[in-house]
């Protein structure tokens, strides 16, 4: 066999050894289009490795010298973990599903537990969220709460992450601000203005216009070409880095950055339950595993669902793996002090580049690891360049919107709860739960309740909890 012009099957070779492994062809892709989509992922997640050290090194997180968490350090740490755990996936789970320090996750780390102990001490906590989350898996929990799903959720589940996605590109391009009178209002005080905003404008178009022409590579063409593009809007204009956000389009003045490992494996396991109590480090810990858990659930059905990986009852055959990956990552960014690691939403621009296999994860993987020593040069990518792909991405995870009943009020409703509250509230988690505990309810008021497997009823009831957590710790007296 000979290597076709579209990356095709090749010989008994390197190709034959990748072919086997990621069974490329078998999904219906090429080796481009994975290449392509790993590119694509890479270029719309790389923020994470500018975001994650800036929420993570604020005031609020000490060292166990009561010292504020050095810069670089986190950098590395990020950009490490998120490396190996997205080439694990990649090999071990076969799927295009990138992993990095998780968005809301970060927050939690940073903002209410650092507070109560030292970083060590909340990186333990994080460890042991990673080690619980594994456990569910091994005793096959996770898999049968997955299954116990009604398929419409599922597909609302994909729905809401499509929105959700694209109001992220849609907020940190800058479209959508924050208004004087309104939650929410086009660009910042009901007018878009700036450069920044022409270009994200500019690459809007550009992105939307070849995704309606089906042009090959899309979405990855677009992003280089609005870079490029922004790199000359700045030079020409002189725009203070402020205004692009976290991350200013310049040619970088080398090539090589100087990592620093010192933060990894700088954790310790059971110092939060010393510090902070036996009761406020439970509580912690079941809060960080039940979002991360739902958060991971919603990314991996709603990303395999739009890459065609789901059976007939949206089930993802060796879904074991994935999942265990997955709760390895929340432990392994513990352990490198990067916080908890989780599937990344916007590996949906690779899958939207045609990446359906974990070979496209090698190419995000390697990008992301390397990030620690060429920071420079892979990170000049600003969120009006990454941002319209995730606009497009969003239309093409809402299609399965037309794979739900909307007839049948029961699930619809339930649904549509699902779909509306991801963006709304900023939260995967907070769309499932809602769902979930309205199609219990649901259920009891039409006399149906048998009909409801008993591990959503646990479920929902767990986001019961989660729901009321803070009336909950002050009854305990938790602070």
């Amino acid at each position: 066999m000979t290597v076709q012009a579209d990356g095709g099957a090749g010989g008994a070779g390197g190709v034959g050894v990748l072919e086997r492994v990621f069974r490329v062809h078998e999904r219906g892709s090429t080796y481009v289009r994975e290449v392509r989509g790993g590119l694509a992922t890479f270029f719309t997640m790389a923020y994470i490795l500018v975001l994650n050290p800036i929420i993570l090194g604020s005031d609020t997180a000490k060292d166990e010298f009561g010292h504020n968490l050095d810069h670089t350090q986190l950098v590395t740490s990020t950009a490490v973990v998120a490396g190996v755990m997205t080439l694990i996936m990649g090999v071990g789970g076969n799927l295009p599903l990138a992993i990095a320090a998780g968005l809301g996750l970060n927050g939690v780390v940073a903002y209410t537990l650092a507070p109560a102990m030292s970083w060590p001490d909340a990186m333990g906590l994080v460890v042991l969220e990673g080690l619980g989350i594994c456990l569910l898996v091994v005793t096959g929990l996770r898999q049968k709460i997955m299954d116990a799903i009604p398929l419409a959720l599922k597909k609302a589940i994909g729905v809401g992450i499509g929105l959700f996605i694209a109001f992220i590109g849609l907020v940190d391009a800058g479209f959508v601000g924050k208004g004087a009178g309104t939650p929410v209002t086009l660009g910042a005080g009901g007018t878009l203005k700036g450069w920044p905003m022409f270009v994200f404008c500019i690459g809007a178009l550009l992105t939307l216009c070849l995704l309606v022409r089906r042009v090959p590579g899309g979405l990855l063409i677009a992003i280089v070409g609005t870079t490029v593009l922004a790199i000359v809007v700045n030079k020409i204009a002189k725009i203070p880095d402020a205004a692009w956000g976290t991350i200013a389009p310049k040619l970088p003045d080398g090539v090589v950055a100087h990592p620093d490992f010192g933060l990894l494996g700088k954790f310790s396991l059971f110092g939060g339950f010393h510090h902070a109590g036996i009761l406020t480090a439970v509580v912690f810990v079941f809060t960080l595993i039940l979002a991360d858990f739902f958060d991971a659930m919603g990314t991996i059905i709603g990303i395999s669902g739009e890459a065609g990986l789901l059976d007939d009852e949206g089930r993802l055959p060796g879904i074991g793996r994935v999942l265990f990956i997955d709760g390895l990552a929340a432990a392994a960014g513990g352990a490198g002090s990067a916080s908890s690691n989780t599937c990344f939403v916007e590996s949906a621009a690779g899958v939207g580049e045609g990446a359906r296999t974990g070979l496209a994860n090698l190419v995000t993987g390697v990008l992301l690891f390397l990030a620690a020593f060429l920071t420079p040069v892979l990170t000049i990518v600003p969120s009006q360049a990454a941002a319209p792909a995730l606009v497009a991405v969003g239309f093409l995870m809402m299609t399965q919107a037309k794979d739900i009943d909307w007839d049948d009020w029961e699930i619809a409703v339930p649904a549509f709860l699902t779909i509306a509250l991801m963006p709304f509230t900023y939260s995967i988690t907070n769309g499932i739960g809602a769902g979930f505990i309205l199609f219990c309810v649901l259920k009891v008021v039409l006399g149906k309740a048998r009909d409801v497997n008993w591990l959503m009823w646990i479920v929902s009831g767990l986001f019961v909890v989660y729901f009321a957590l803070d009336p909950i710790k002050e009854a305990l007296g938790i602070s």
